[in-house]
C-alpha cells in the first residue's frame, strides 16, 4: 500500500456519491475534491473541494488519482485527458463504449505511466478471491457451465441514463458487464489462468423504441467446451446471482456483485454436493465495498494495473470486446459509434499532426502533400469504432500515408478511410494510395468503374496514388496504360503503378507511354521485407527483393510500395509459436535463410533496445532507393509496436549485415 492517495472525482451522480461516502472509510485514500461539468454542485461529499468544469480538476496540483463516474460516453475523453495530467485513473465500468475506446485508454495510461483500472468493485472484494481459491482447489471439479445474470427494472423514461442513447444506455454497459466479466474469470480460473476470452458469442435480445437493449441474454462458448449464460436488462428485475457447474457439484453466490454489502458485513458461498448437505463458505469483512476498490488502487499502484481477480489492462480489454460481440449479435450500435457522429478526437479534440515528429517524410511526383514514408494498410479494420481509434493514432504519431483497395473487403476498406477522413476533415492532408482490376476482374474495363466506386466510398475526387492490383498479361499493356492515363488527365488519380507486376510489364508500358504522349507507371507494389518471400502469399503475388529487382528499381528511381513489409509477423514471437496456425506465414517466409536474418535481427535489437519488428522494418527504411513500407496493424498495440521503428535507424552497414550476415 501507497502513503495517503489524494483523490478527485469527476461526476456528482450517485456512483460517485457512493464513492466518495466510501473514502472516508479507506485505508489509503483522502477525498480532496469533486468536479461537476456545471456550477451546480450537487450530492453529498463532505468537505471536499467543489470544482466547476473535469479540465480544471485535473490541473489541479494536489489531486493524485481521479475516479470518473461520469456517463459512459465521456469515459474514453475523460481517462484519456487525466492520464495526459499524469493522474491516476480508476475509471467506472464500462471503461468505454467499446474495445476500440478501451485500447485507447489503456494506450494514453501506458503512454504516460499512470495506474489505470476498471473499477468493477466486485473483483477487488475478498469473496470474489475466496471463490478462486475454491475453484482452483477442485471444490466441483472440472467446471463446465456458468450462469449469472444481472438486471433490474426501471419504469421507461427515454431521457433516462439507463435509456438514453446518447448516454450509452440499455443493459450491456451498464450492468450486464458484470456477468460477462465473471464468466470470463471463472473461465479463465478453469484454463489455469487469470481469464479467458470466448470463441463465440451468440445471443438475443430486445432493442426497445431508444434503441438500446432492454433486456437480452446471450451465451458465451470458451475453450473446451465450457460454457457460459449470462443475462441482463433495465427493464426486467432479474434474479441477479450467479452459479458455477462442475463435474462434482456446483457453486452459488447469492450477492456476486455486491457481496458483503456497500458498508461491509457478512455473505456466503454455497457448495452443493449431490448427497451431501450444502455448505456455505462464509466471507466476513467491515470494509466498505468501494473501499475496498479504492485501496486496491494503491495496492497496484506501483505496477500501473493491477492483478487477478482485479482486472489488468489485458482482462478489461479483452471484456470489452466481449461485450462489442454481445452487442454486434443483437444489432446494437450506438450513434456516437456512427460514421459522421464524431468530428473529434476520444480526447475531445481536433485532429492534428505534431509540429515535429520522428516519421520521415517523402515528396511524390505529382502529389501536392508529403507522403509519410510508412504508410497505413487499411485491410485488417473491420469497424468505424476501430478504424477512428487506429488511424487518428497513426495521423497524430506523423503518419499520412494511408493503404487501401477496392478489393478489401468488399469496399470496407475505402468506405472506412473515406468516413475518417470526412469526419476528421483531413483529406487534404493525406495521402491515398488506392488499388483496382484485382484478378479476376483486371481488365481495362474494369479499372473505370472500380475507381469511380473508390472514389464515391471514399468520399473524395481523386486518389493520390493508384495502383493496378494484379496484372493480366493477355492484355496488352497499351489498353492499360491508355486507361490511366485518361483518369490521370480527368485528375481522379495523380500517379499510377503496377501492384504484383514485373518489372518487364512496366518497362513496356513506360515504352508504350513514352510513344504516344501518355503518363506512365510511377510506382511498384510488390513484397519486399527483411525476410524474403520463399513462395507467393496468395496467387498471382510477385516480391521485389531479388538483387534483379532492387537493381531496376535504383535504376529506373521507381518507388517501391513495399506490402507485408514485416513479412506477416515472422519477426514478432508468434513465429517461435509450435502451435502457430498461420500456413500462408509457414509456406511463405520460413527457410534456414530467413531464420538467420531473424537471429539476427533479435541480436541487433538486443543490442539497441528494441523489437526484431522494429529492426525489421527499420531495415526496409534503410535502402538506398524510394521505399515505402506498407504495414498493417490492425489493433492499437500492434501500431505503437511497428511505430518504435521512429526510435531505430541503421546504418547502411547494419542493413547489408542483417541481409547477408
Amino acid at each position: 500500500m501507497t502513503d495517503t492517495l489524494r483523490w478527485g472525482i469527476l461526476g456528482t451522480g450517485r456512483i460517485a456519491q457512493s464513492f466518495a461516502a466510501a473514502l472516508a472509510h479507506s485505508r489509503t485514500g483522502r477525498l480532496v475534491a469533486v468536479a461537476s461539468r456545471g456550477t451546480a454542485h450537487g450530492g453529498a461529499f463532505g468537505d471536499a473541494r467543489r470544482v466547476t468544469g473535469y479540465q480544471a480538476l485535473l490541473d489541479a496540483p494536489d489531486i493524485d488519482a481521479v475516479y470518473i463516474a461520469t456517463p459512459h460516453p465521456a469515459h474514453a475523453e475523460w481517462a484519456i485527458k487525466a492520464a495526459r495530467a499524469g493522474k491516476h485513473v480508476l475509471c467506472e465500468k464500462p471503461i468505454g463504449m467499446n474495445a476500440a475506446e478501451a485500447a485507447a485508454i489503456i494506450d494514453a495510461a501506458r503512454r504516460h505511466g499512470v495506474f489505470l483500472m476498471e473499477a468493477f468493485m466486485y473483483r477487488a472484494h475478498p469473496q470474489t478471491a475466496k471463490l478462486v481459491e475454491l475453484l482452483r482447489a477442485g471444490e466441483i471439479g472440472e467446471i463446465r457451465m456458468i450462469q449469472a445474470s444481472f438486471g433490474y427494472a426501471k419504469p421507461f423514461d427515454a431521457e433516462a441514463r439507463q435509456y438514453a442513447q446518447a448516454l450509452g444506455g440499455g443493459g450491456i454497459l451498464d450492468v450486464g458487464c458484470y456477468p460477462v466479466s465473471f464468466a470470463r474469470l471463472v473461465a479463465g480460473v478453469a484454463a489455469g489462468q487469470d481469464f479467458a476470452d470466448p470463441v463465440k458469442v451468440t445471443a438475443a435480445g430486445h432493442l426497445g423504441a431508444t434503441g438500446v437493449d432492454e433486456w437480452t441474454a446471450a451465451t458465451l462458448a470458451f475453450p473446451g467446451g465450457l460454457i457460459a449464460e449470462v443475462s441482463t436488462a433495465v427493464g426486467v428485475a432479474l434474479e441477479n446471482v450467479a452459479r458455477i457447474f462442475g463435474t462434482t457439484g456446483r457453486i452459488d453466490i447469492a450477492s456476486p456483485w455486491f457481496c458483503s454489502g456497500r458498508e461491509g458485513g457478512h455473505s456466503t458461498i454455497t457448495i452443493h454436493r449431490p448427497g451431501e448437505v450444502p455448505r456455505e463458505i462464509a466471507v466476513e469483512t467491515p470494509d466498505w465495498l468501494y473501499a475496498i476498490e479504492a485501496d486496491a488502487v494503491s495496492q497496484y499502484l506501483a505496477d500501473g494495473q493491477a492483478t487477478a481477480p482485479a482486472p489488468s489492462w489485458a482482462d478489461t480489454l479483452g471484456n470489452m470486446r466481449a461485450l462489442d460481440a454481445w452487442r454486434d449479435a443483437i444489432g446494437l450500435v450506438y450513434d456516437c459509434e456512427k460514421p459522421g457522429a464524431r468530428g473529434l478526437t476520444l480526447a475531445g479534440e481536433r485532429l492534428t499532426r505534431p509540429a515535429r515528429s520522428a516519421m520521415p517524410m517523402l515528396s511524390l511526383p505529382d502529389v501536392p502533400q508529403p507522403a509519410s514514408q510508412i504508410a497505413l494498410g487499411t485491410v485488417g479494420v473491420t469497424t468505424h469504432r476501430d478504424a477512428c481509434v487506429l488511424f487518428d493514432a497513426f495521423f497524430e504519431a506523423g503518419g499520412t500515408t494511408f493503404d487501401t483497395a477496392a478489393h478489401y473487403g468488399a469496399g470496407r476498406s475505402d468506405r472506412l478511410l473515406g468516413d475518417w477522413m470526412r469526419d476528421r476533415g483531413v483529406r487534404g492532408q493525406v495521402v491515398v494510395i488506392g488499388k483496382g482490376a484485382h484478378s479476376p476482374n483486371c481488365f481495362p474495363e474494369a479499372v473505370t468503374s472500380q475507381l469511380h466506386e473508390s472514389l464515391e466510398r471514399l468520399k473524395t475526387d481523386r486518389i493520390d496514388v493508384y495502383f493496378l492490383h494484379r496484372d493480366n498479361p493477355d492484355v496488352p499493356v497499351g489498353e492499360f496504360v491508355d486507361v490511366l492515363d485518361e483518369h490521370v488527365r480527368a485528375g481522379r488519380i495523380r500517379i499510377f503503378g503496377g501492384s504484383n507486376w514485373t518489372t518487364e510489364r512496366i518497362d513496356a508500358a513506360n515504352a508504350y507511354a513514352a510513344a504516344h504522349g501518355r503518363a506512365a507507371f510511377r510506382a511498384l507494389s510488390n513484397q519486399f521485407s527483411l525476410a524474403e518471400m520463399i513462395v507467393p502469399v496468395w496467387p498471382g503475388c510477385l516480391g521485389a527483393g531479388d538483387a534483379a529487382s532492387i537493381a531496376w528499381l535504383r535504376h529506373t528511381g521507381t518507388a517501391l510500395f513495399a506490402w507485408s513489409a514485416q513479412a506477416r509477423g515472422f519477426f514478432t514471437p508468434r513465429a517461435d509459436d509450435p502451435r502457430l496456425q498461420d500456413k500462408l506465414l509457414v509456406d511463405s517466409f520460413f527457410n534456414a535463410a530467413n531464420f538467420g536474418r531473424r537471429a539476427r535481427a533479435g541480436e541487433l535489437a538486443a543490442r539497441k533496445g528494441t523489437t526484431m519488428a522494429a529492426i525489421a522494418l527499420a531495415y526496409t527504411l534503410a535502402q538506398d532507393f524510394t521505399l515505402l513500407p506498407l504495414i498493417g496493424p490492425v489493433t492499437l498495440d500492434e501500431l505503437r509496436t511497428s511505430l518504435t521503428v521512429l526510435d531505430t535507424r541503421l546504418t547502411p552497414a547494419e542493413a547489408e549485415w542483417l541481409r547477408d550476415g
